[in-house]
């Protein structure tokens, strides 16, 4: 048994975010010494573990419970994995667009920026209705 301290070095996972993760059911509560300090098993540590490798991919803490739950299951469906991966795929792809979007938008304003001028033509343009909408969308 591990306290939650070298639970955090060998998951790699913050101990605030350990603490977090047990809040909000992420991962179990551990067992607790006569002291009252946190223990936990290599078994725990390897779940701490692989929701930090999950949140590094950025899929969001409901989708890591249900891996969870695959995973605690003998007939886990890769199929269904694989299309919530998919789906994270996909969202990932909108989000670069949006940001692709963005880069251009400020690109350009940056060409018209005359440094050193009274009249700062960035602001101008951020000013005038309608620049940049939809950018974000």
């Amino acid at each position: 048994m591990f306290s939650i301290g070298k639970a955090s070095e060998q998951s790699g996972v913050n101990v605030e975010t350990i603490r977090y993760y047990e809040r909000e059911g992420v991962v179990p509560k551990p067992g607790r010494s006569s002291g009252g300090r946190r223990l936990y098993s290599a078994d725990e540590i390897a779940r701490l573990r692989f929701v930090r490798r999950c949140r590094d991919l950025g899929f969001p803490i409901p989708i890591i419970q249900t891996f969870l739950s695959f995973v605690a299951k003998d007939g886990r469906s890769c199929g269904e994995v694989r299309s919530l991966a998919e789906n994270h795929l996909a969202e990932i792809d909108a989000k670069i667009e949006t940001l692709l979007h963005l880069k251009d938008a400020l690109q350009s304003l940056l060409r018209n920026c005359d440094d050193g001028s009274v009249a700062c033509p960035m602001l101008e343009a951020l000013m005038k209705e309608g620049f940049g909408e939809g950018v974000l969308r």
